[in-house]
């Protein structure tokens, strides 16, 4: 069998720190994530909606 090797990004020690966000930063933030999911959400129910216009019929078509 041959060896498993493990995986490791680097070997020198890091920083657990990262990027500190300001108060706006984050504010921010969390604006741009609302809006991504409310556009998200939009779409679904968009996609829901055209599915229940179109009916069963879209299934009943020739390939």
């Amino acid at each position: 069998m041959r060896a498993r090797r493990t995986a490791r990004a680097s070997a020198a020690p890091r920083d657990d720190a990262g990027i500190v966000l300001t108060e706006e930063q984050q504010r921010a933030r969390r604006a741009r994530s609302i809006a991504i999911a409310l556009s998200l959400a939009a779409l679904a129910v968009l996609f829901y909606i055209v599915t229940l216009v179109k009916g069963p019929g879209v299934l009943d078509r020739p390939l």
